[in-house]
């Protein structure tokens, strides 16, 4: 060893770089916003397009219309609902009081039955029983009960029930009068000796009177018809 000490190299030294006085930087605004991104700028400029605000608009206002046709339907679909419920109250109410009405005939029935012996007998009981005959009666009609089937009326197959048939007058040209017969000739028309004239079915006898409740029929009238 040689008494000399290795100098060793002196560390490289990297360039300064030039710092930036107070003046070179750019002066930041206090409280500014951050910068608008993409989608932001995209809508911000839609929504200043006023064809875009129009387009928007009608499209609100369709939405509105189908909103309030939807709550005008089921509306309407409400009251018709309440009007059926009614109506079915009603029927339901009205068959109801029918089905009392037609069990308390046989009742009236027997009353006039015997409404002509009790008037005959002229007892205090008889009194009061065709007293209260006549209550009950003047109720049901007072309800909507009518009888019907009165003799001389013509034959309705829809509210009579025919239980005896007797045979139909008949006018011929021989029985039917000198006059008759010439008013028939002088109007053109030809009738043969014993030709019969057609004649409607008559009520002669009621042999149990019908009833109607409330227009409809619930019993018809039990009678002897002629023709």
């Amino acid at each position: 060893m040689t008494g000399e000490h290795e100098q060793k190299p002196a560390p490289s030294r990297r360039p300064d770089r030039p710092s930036l006085s107070d003046d070179d930087r750019e002066p930041v605004a206090s409280g500014s916003e951050p910068p608008a991104t993409e989608n932001e700028s995209g809508q911000a400029a839609m929504a200043g397009d006023p064809a875009h605000t129009e387009s928007a608009l009608d499209s609100v206002r369709r939405e509105r219309d189908e909103y309030l046709d939807m709550l005008r339907r089921v509306q309407a679909d409400f009251e018709n609902y309440k009007k059926r419920m009614l109506r079915q109250q009603t029927d339901l109410l009205e068959r109801a009081a029918e089905t009392l009405v037609v069990k308390l005939l046989p009742v009236l029935d027997a009353f006039d039955l015997a409404r002509a012996h009790l008037e005959a007998e002229g007892s205090t009981d008889a009194k009061a029983l065709l007293a209260a005959a006549g209550l009950l009666s003047d109720t049901l009609v007072k309800e909507g009960l009518e009888s019907f089937g009165r003799a001389g009326e013509t034959f309705d197959p829809t509210s009579h029930e025919a239980v005896e048939h007797e045979p139909a007058v008949t006018a011929t040209a021989e029985d039917g009068g000198a006059d008759r017969a010439q008013d028939r000739a002088a109007s053109g028309e030809d009738l043969a000796a014993g030709r019969q004239e057609p004649v409607e079915p008559v009520v002669t006898a009621v042999l149990r009177p019908g009833y109607r409740y409330k227009g409809r029929v619930v019993r018809p009238a039990m009678v002897k018809v002629r023709g």
